[in-house]
């Protein structure tokens, strides 16, 4: 047996150097409040923006999808994998985002690493932001591309690297996120799809943290730039504002096409639970017919935003509900996040380096739709009186 000793020394380091992160167990659905421990703590951290993750409704489509379909699909999609409930999500997706078509994944993560070889190879180009999801990272490897980084929310510097290397490639893709996870800022889409056009460049735009968020009914960014048809792929997940797990891309009904020939998750790896994806058809209904939990969740987005700032706290450029708090130092952002969790029962997370630059450590806040005003003053009174013990503020 070989010696893996390294293996000590590797966390040794990251405990020394403050960056190690304990990983809380969950004792209950997802929510407001959850059970941790044995502790009821107020949940500052989930993705669930729109408390879809234990809605009934949505629990009820996915109870009675397993008793028609079973557990698993049992299969990859393109053998014998695709029952009738992944063709129904897959339409309504293509409906709500204003496509032609889309294809449903296992996961966010497999939309990107499958999707992103297909549309260009080896003699091709992607020119990629600056502080792309790092499943945007690993699908630009695979696809073998040429790959041209510009500047964070830079229309500017993409223009320029366009100019300087579109000749160099046959196909060419523009990629970018849509809501930048730890900014919590939204790209200027519709200024990249203008540019992009001069250049004969697809746009590809990862909007897993857009749905449920922006545009009409948490349609995402394309609808909230009025972008329809000006988009060649949009990509989302479900695991976030729409409360379930999976993933998918949506984009003309050709390009669907290829990708249920060529996509590799697609064709290696087993569908899609159907009680997941029953959960989304239901999601996505109660998106479409009601925006009361959307508004709810900037509502209480505002008031987080402003009694942290009232408070002397620093947040970063964002513009959607997401609100890091930024620390700066490591082990400061790690002992903060010990001391709402043991002293204020807050569960918040520290999230540091290498998820972000080092020196930019942050609690990454979370509001949510299920949260209610009680909830975010207590957010905000526990961050105050932590914030002081720790002299943050």
């Amino acid at each position: 047996m070989v010696n893996l000793g390294w293996v000590d020394d590797e966390i040794a380091s990251l405990k020394s150097s403050g960056r190690y992160v304990p990983i809380r167990v969950l004792q209950s659905p997802q929510g407001a409040w959850v059970n941790i421990e044995g502790r009821k703590m107020l949940n500052m951290c989930s993705n669930n923006y729109l408390g879809l993750a234990n809605h009934p409704e949505v629990r009820k489509a996915a109870i009675e999808a397993i008793e028609s379909f079973g557990v698993g699909a049992g299969a990859v999609r393109s053998i014998a994998g695709t029952d009738e409930i992944h063709r129904k999500l897959e339409e309504k997706l293509a409906e709500f985002k204003h496509m032609e078509d889309s294809l449903v994944y296992q996961g966010g993560l497999l939309a990107n690493l499958g999707t992103i070889p297909v549309l260009v190879g080896k003699e091709d180009l992607i020119f990629s932001e600056e502080l792309n999801h790092a499943s945007i990272i690993d699908g630009t490897r695979l696809s073998s591309a040429k790959r041209y980084v510009y500047k964070h929310m830079n229309v500017e510097d993409l223009e320029k690297q366009l100019k300087e290397h579109r000749s160099e490639g046959k196909r060419s893709l523009v990629i970018t996120d849509g809501v930048f996870s730890m900014d919590g800022d939204i790209a200027p889409l519709d200024e990249i799809a203008e540019v992009k056009e001069r250049y004969d460049t697809m746009c590809y735009v990862d909007d897993a943290h857009g749905e449920g968020v922006l545009g009409k009914n948490g349609r995402g960014i394309v609808d909230h730039f009025s972008l329809a048809g000006k988009v060649e792929v949009e990509m989302g997940t479900f695991s976030k504002a729409l409360g379930s797990m999976g993933g998918f891309v949506a984009g003309s009904s050709h390009l669907i096409d290829l990708l249920r020939q060529r996509s590799r998750p697609f064709l290696f790896s087993s569908a899609l639970n159907p009680g997941d994806a029953a959960a989304v058809l239901k999601s996505i209904e109660i998106m479409s017919r009601d925006d009361s939990l959307i508004k709810k969740l900037w509502k209480n987005s505002e008031i987080l935003k402003k009694g942290l700032i009232d408070n002397g706290f620093k947040l970063t450029t964002t513009k959607t509900p997401i609100t890091p708090v930024v620390i700066g130092d490591e082990r400061k952002t790690v002992e903060f996040s010990k001391l709402l969790y043991e002293e204020e029962n807050i569960f918040a997370s520290p999230i540091v380096y290498p998820t972000v630059a080092m020196g930019t450590a942050r609690i990454r806040l979370m509001p949510s739709a299920v949260h209610s005003n009680e909830d975010i003053a207590r957010a905000v009174d526990a961050f105050v009186s932590t914030g002081k013990k720790l002299k943050v503020i």
